[in-house]
């Protein structure tokens, strides 16, 4: 399936399943999908600001014009997977009891935030959000939560919602179609760049990918990334159990956090784009080893990751 769909626009997957693909990777540049029934549709995540949400709701016209969308549906709690919700709010907006909490914790005036912020996290975080534009986002919160599994009837058409958060973050939901063979992953799974384990546990993120493994669904949406395969999932695990592994040895051996991460030799995973994200994602190994570890906020993170990205002082 991956090799016929588009790079970018909207794409028929097959079974009234479609998927809007941004025209460029990066940080923030997020995939959406739609699931056409009789008469209704469900959307699968708004995108990161207005613009870019609004473009893909004329891209998506044609088909919700006949089917409009009465259910919308945030995979988790990070930006650009929910800040375009107020050009939806007639919908229903669904997201897991996890994702609320992360919604309401950081919204678009903590990304202005941290974009304005000085130094190298400031001037890092512009250099990847800075094409984004937060300032008119009113945070629609979902008005529904659900726990577990939630199954829906949209105009005839099953599809299932799982949590298989925390991992990516603190609620993480996939979205089965099954009659199509279609998931919708969020961001467990990235398709050509590293995945970024803000909450964890690691062990909860290789449960996921085991479950989207076992389903009958070879069309895989990633969050971020092409239309793919269950290889796409398969690389994730493998990632996932190489800087866990990793990151122990160099926790057990007393190495600091962030000495680990610059220490860690990606191999096979080094051609991953934003492979700085590795920062973050040995600082939460190292606090599932020591829960006393103090946990870093927004910005503490993304200066992480700007020291691994930028490592000279003249960025």
């Amino acid at each position: 399936m991956a090799s016929v769909v588009p790079m970018a626009g909207r794409a028929d997957v097959g079974g009234g399943c479609h998927v809007w693909l941004p025209d460029r990777g990066g940080w923030g540049m997020s995939n959406a999908g739609l699931v056409v029934g009789r008469g209704e549709s469900l959307l699968v995540d708004t995108l990161y600001d207005l613009r870019l949400t609004r473009a893909m709701l004329d891209a998506l016209s044609p088909v919700t014009a006949a089917a409009p969308i009465s259910t919308v549906v945030n995979t988790h709690g990070n930006g650009d997977h929910w800040f375009g919700n107020q050009l939806v709010a007639r919908a229903e907006i669904i997201a897991a009891r996890g994702s609320l909490a992360d919604m309401r914790q950081v919204g678009p005036s903590e990304m202005r935030q941290l974009a304005a912020a000085r130094g190298l996290t400031g001037r890092f975080a512009r250099r990847i959000f800075g094409a984004f534009d937060h300032t008119d986002i009113e945070p629609v919160l979902p008005g529904r939560v659900f726990d577990g599994e939630l199954v829906l009837d949209v105009g005839g058409t099953e599809v299932r919602l799982v949590d298989v958060g925390p991992a990516h973050s603190s609620g993480d939901t996939i979205v089965h179609v099954p009659r199509a063979g279609v998931v919708y992953t969020g961001d467990i799974v990235f398709a050509g760049a590293a995945p970024v384990v803000w909450h964890g546990p690691f062990a909860n993120w290789l449960a996921a990918c085991d479950l989207l493994l076992g389903l009958d669904a070879d069309t895989i949406v990633p969050g971020h990334g092409p239309v793919t395969t269950k290889k796409a999932v398969r690389d994730i695990r493998d990632y996932l159990e190489f800087v866990h592994e990793q990151a122990t040895t160099r926790f057990t051996a007393g190495l600091p956090a962030m000495d680990a991460a610059r220490d860690i030799r990606l191999g096979r995973f080094a051609g991953l784009d934003e492979s700085e994200r590795l920062a973050v994602n040995v600082h939460t190994v190292y606090r599932e080893l020591d829960p006393s570890l103090p946990p870093l906020d927004g910005p503490g993170l993304f200066g992480r990751m700007a020291e691994l990205a930028c490592p000279h002082p003249g960025f």
